[in-house]
């Protein structure tokens, strides 16, 4: 007769023999997984690269489109991206946070805090166009924006604010319970505990949140084309920094504009085979601005990350 005890070592070291395997199966599949979507995103760009490379020129990226495609330009379009994601950040990234640290620190346990939480997650599913149909009736006509850089701009910080409430109340929630119970034991305040301690040590995890949504926001094209962006324009906003006191303009905010997915878009939809290369380059260009932005938030991100100490 065996020995129970030696039966059940067997058995334990069958158990743990069948979860290495699992293990191995699982860690096969997400490399395939992982590389499927990289190879993808790689081939999809070196295909773009090469067709848009010959319009990959200073003078494509300081003209103004033109109905020529040889002469045609995306300095409008670029132009416009960074003015309306300027807007995008200023407005959703302090009003994201501060939601997100409110309803995590701050809101009272009730049903009304619960339809809040409900809704805010439920908005991050909302299809775009919705946001541009909301911007379109609110900000167009309702407040007499116009179809502006300030309109655009409302309207994508509208699209991305619940990703970055959820993302920020996600990383809040990461940080330890103890680094709050040592803060209020030490005399803090509920306000020099969050300022002090919650933000700082959340802030990797917020500005995630942040880089998922801007991603996001730059390449949006339905909301934009609903409050009223133009396809062509030949012309910059003016200038937000002026020479003249008081140096500081913001007619820019209610001025005309143009950006880079629209400019594609308007380039796609032409029969003309140079348009097509124009679309590539200026693919390439969007691409490579959001890359840009990512590394810039990843790099502070990491910072954050290597200054922090529990």
């Amino acid at each position: 007769m065996s020995d129970p005890a030696a039966i059940k070592v067997r058995e334990i070291r069958e158990l743990i023999v069948r979860h290495k395997r699992w293990d191995v199966i699982f860690s096969v599949v997400g490399v395939i997984s992982l590389m499927i979507g990289v190879l993808t995103f790689v081939t999809l760009f070196l295909d773009m690269l090469i067709d848009g490379a010959p319009r990959l020129t200073w003078d494509f990226l300081t003209s103004f489109p033109s109905r020529k495609p040889d002469q045609a330009g995306i300095l409008s379009a670029w132009v416009g991206s960074v003015m309306v994601m300027l807007v995008t950040i200023c407005t959703a990234v302090p009003l994201g946070v501060g939601a997100g640290v409110y309803l995590e620190e701050y809101a009272p346990g009730n049903w009304v805090t619960d339809l809040i939480e409900i809704n805010v997650t439920n908005l991050a599913g909302v299809p775009s166009i919705v946001y541009g149909l909301l911007a379109l009736g609110l900000f167009v006509y309702q407040f007499g924006l116009g179809q502006s850089v300030l309109t655009a701009g409302l309207t994508l910080a509208l699209l991305i604010l619940p990703v970055i409430i959820v993302a920020t109340r996600e990383a809040i929630r990461s940080i330890p319970a103890a680094i709050r119970e040592g803060s209020y034991a030490l005399g803090a305040t509920k306000w020099q505990t969050t300022a002090h301690h919650i933000i700082p040590y959340s802030l990797p995890g917020i500005l995630t949140g942040v880089i998922i949504g801007l991603a996001r926001a730059i390449g949006e094209t339905a909301p934009i084309i609903t409050v009223g962006a133009l396809t062509f324009i030949a012309f910059l906003p003016p200038a937000p920094l002026q020479t003249d006191p008081p140096f500081v303009s913001f007619e820019w905010l209610l001025s005309g504009f143009t950006v880079m997915p629209i400019q594609m878009f308007n380039w796609t939809s032409r029969p003309e085979a140079a348009f097509q290369l124009n679309a590539a380059a200026a693919g390439v260009i969007l691409l490579i601005m959001t890359l840009s932005m990512n590394a810039l938030a990843i790099y502070i991100r990491y910072r954050l990350r290597k200054n922090i100490k529990w």
